[in-house]
């Protein structure tokens, strides 16, 4: 089934924001495998405040696994249509962009209010009879600091909330639920790793596809485009993630009182004010010497690079032209890296708009991608 995209709504969502209370778990059998449900309890899901929906949702904390490969538990929130149907329906584990560091951003603390930014995004999956589970990531609305764009963390969070899902008695769901990943931003880092990692680290999912897009595949080089411009808080929010994955590399000794300032007020706020707070700063202005040039950082760094790994399943990577944020050049490196290693790519240039209308302008298509995979229609790579 195709569907119209409601750009005005996604608008809507994507400008809301607040701080909302966890919901209280159900705490049940403890258990160790990635990807178990460790606890649940009955949530909501709203795309705008009040909106109805025709869903059920359940807030679940699940098993998985950190960057360094411990265990860890991670939040997030199953979504099923009410829709009468009796048969098995696909599934969509999603990953959001940037939506912040404080524990009341993470989008199961927002998703039953109407104040997540990509509800809107995710209703039009649910419209199209899909399941979606969505990932807080690690260390958001969990104990600990966010691992902000540490890649593998991230990938293992995508690919375990999808198995989480699948053994959700309530869901009414199972191991042979076709599966599809999807994410755009920082959500495109996660659910490009997800790719990446799914054949090694979940190879008993049934997964069809990775809608993936904006994705920063390297980054050194994204640190580098947004040094001192108005994205240059990504930097500094990225580098507490890093460090928060990897206590070893020490941010706090880099540091100015500036910018221990800046860094300690971001892990307690959301997107809207961590950007603002670190815009148009340079690295040099909040250090008294650049991490990012240490032998350290950068092999850490490197670490959640991408483009390695050709994806088991196929791929449509899509990226804006015009992208502010995460430059063009990155995301076509990222296509020849995986098209080289034998990949199914699919890339599409937007070539109207930049980096945050890009999710939006892109869902539709994204969307009727990932129909065609889970109809068993071949995809058609352009390499």
């Amino acid at each position: 089934m195709r569907i119209r995209s409601s750009a005005l709504a996604a608008v809507a969502a994507l400008a809301l924001s607040a701080a909302v209370p966890t919901t209280t778990a159900r705490a049940e059998e403890t258990t160790t495998r990635p990807g178990d449900v460790v606890s649940s309890a009955p949530s909501a899901f709203h795309p705008l405040p009040g909106q109805p929906t025709n869903t059920k949702a359940w807030k679940i904390h699940y098993n998985s696994t950190t960057a360094e490969g411990a265990p860890n538990v991670v939040s997030g929130t199953v979504i099923v249509p009410q829709d009468g149907r009796t048969g098995p329906r696909p599934l969509i584990t999603y990953a959001v962009g940037t939506v912040g560091m404080g524990d009341s951003c993470a989008p199961s603390n927002n998703l039953p209010y109407g104040t997540a930014m990509e509800a809107n995004l995710i209703q039009q999956l649910t419209l199209r009879g899909w399941a979606v589970v969505v990932t807080d990531y690690e260390g958001l609305g969990t104990p600990g600091v966010h691992t902000y764009t540490v890649g593998p963390s991230a990938g293992h969070a995508v690919l375990d909330a999808a198995r989480a899902a699948t053994r959700l008695p309530e869901a009414g769901l199972s191991a042979n639920t076709p599966v599809g990943i999807m994410g755009y931003s920082q959500g495109g880092q996660a659910s490009s790793w997800a790719a990446e990692l799914q054949g090694s680290y979940a190879p008993e999912l049934k997964v069809k596809g990775t809608a993936t897009g904006g994705v920063p595949a390297d980054l050194l080089k994204v640190a580098d485009f947004n040094n001192g411009s108005y994205g240059s808080g990504l930097i500094f929010m990225a580098a507490a993630g890093q460090d928060a994955a990897y206590p070893e590399l020490k941010l706090d000794s880099y540091l100015n009182p500036a910018g221990k300032l800046l860094v300690d007020a971001m892990k307690d706020n959301c997107v809207a004010i961590d950007a603002i707070a670190g815009s148009f700063k340079r690295i040099s202005d909040l250090t008294t010497r650049d991490p990012l040039a240490q032998p350290d950082w950068q092999a850490r760094l490197n670490q959640s690079r991408l483009g390695r790994t050709a994806p088991a399943a196929p791929v449509f990577q899509y990226h804006a032209l015009g992208d502010e944020l995460i430059p063009y050049a990155v995301g076509r490196q990222l296509r020849s890296d995986w098209c080289a290693k034998g990949a199914n790519v699919e890339f599409d240039t937007i070539w109207v708009g930049e980096h945050v209308s890009g999710v939006i302008t892109q869902s539709l298509a994204a969307g009727n991608w990932l129909s065609d995979r889970f109809a068993g229609r071949s995809a058609h790579p352009n390499c």
